[in-house]
């Protein structure tokens, strides 16, 4: 009888902590991220623990082209991505029919113009050969920081999406090879000079603010937000991702970290829908 007892009570403690575990975990969310290296990975890291103490666990993947992060969020591979602005998500969305939208924004990386053979713009000589990111969207805000310095002329009434076709003025007679962003970091030393995404720059050492030939202005609006799934941007965990990632915490890790190179800029999903709607084709 005691056995028969024993063993009773013995089903019901196994059940109960049964019980407490699912419990639990179905307190513990979990969100994927994908991110470029850096400085994306680095931002989001910071506030892995503050969420994982609110019930989220979020796990951070890492990846090393443009492409890919929206391809996996609109799979549903991963719940949010950050490592994009403004102007690349609302042509990349539109053009390929993801399906995703805008949760915020964080920080601005000044895309700058660098050289290992030059030490000033005015050192540029006539015909050399500027190296510049070969996506729509990159190519065309190269394109505008060339012209912001007074390098090329640009077609009246083109933005974003300009290539070389719409130089009108190229008083120095610039050559431009095109390349995948990644690459230009590894290989620019073969040209005159190159524009570079600020975040490449970072992984590779290098400094917008200290090291370039010329940079951004402030007016620049290409803010790196994070995406989700169309539908996704009232999720709780979400709306508790971005708020973590516009934190003070992350500003002043971004201002002391970066010095200048990337600068904290934490919009709203409207004022972001806002200049999407701008940019998109």
């Amino acid at each position: 009888m005691k056995k028969h007892i024993i063993g009773i009570l013995t089903i019901i403690l196994l059940a109960t902590l049964l019980i407490a575990v699912s419990a639990c975990s179905k307190k513990q969310d979990k969100l994927v991220i994908g991110v470029s290296p850096a400085p994306h990975a680095d931002i989001v890291a910071l506030v892995v623990d503050e969420l994982k103490e609110q019930g989220i666990t979020l796990e951070i993947r890492e990846f090393s082209d443009y492409v890919t992060p929206n391809i996996a969020l609109s799979d549903k591979d991963i719940d949010a991505n950050y490592f994009q602005h403004i102007p690349y998500f609302a042509h990349e969305n539109s053009v390929g029919k993801f399906g995703l939208e805008i949760l915020g924004g964080i920080h601005i990386e000044p895309m700058g113009l660098f050289s290992t053979k030059h030490a000033s713009l005015s050192d540029l000589p006539d015909g050399a050969e500027i190296m510049v990111p070969n996506d729509t969207t990159n190519e065309g805000r190269a394109l505008l920081l060339l012209q912001q310095v007074g390098l090329i002329t640009l077609k009246e009434g083109v933005v974003g999406d300009a290539t070389p076709k719409d130089i009108v003025d190229n008083p120095k007679g610039l050559k431009f090879t095109e390349m995948d962003a990644p690459a230009i970091p590894e290989t620019y030393q073969d040209v005159d000079a190159a524009v570079i995404n600020g975040n490449y720059a970072i992984e590779h050492g290098l400094n917008p603010v200290k090291e370039s030939l010329a940079i951004e202005d402030e007016s620049s609006p290409y803010v790196n937000i994070i995406a989700v799934k169309e539908g996704d941007a009232k999720r709780p965990e979400l709306q508790k991702l971005l708020e973590a990632l516009q934190s003070d915490k992350v500003k002043a890790y971004i201002e002391e970290k970066y010095e200048g190179a990337v600068v904290p800029a934490f919009q709203t999903k409207e004022v972001a829908d806002k200049l999407a709607e701008e940019y998109r084709p």
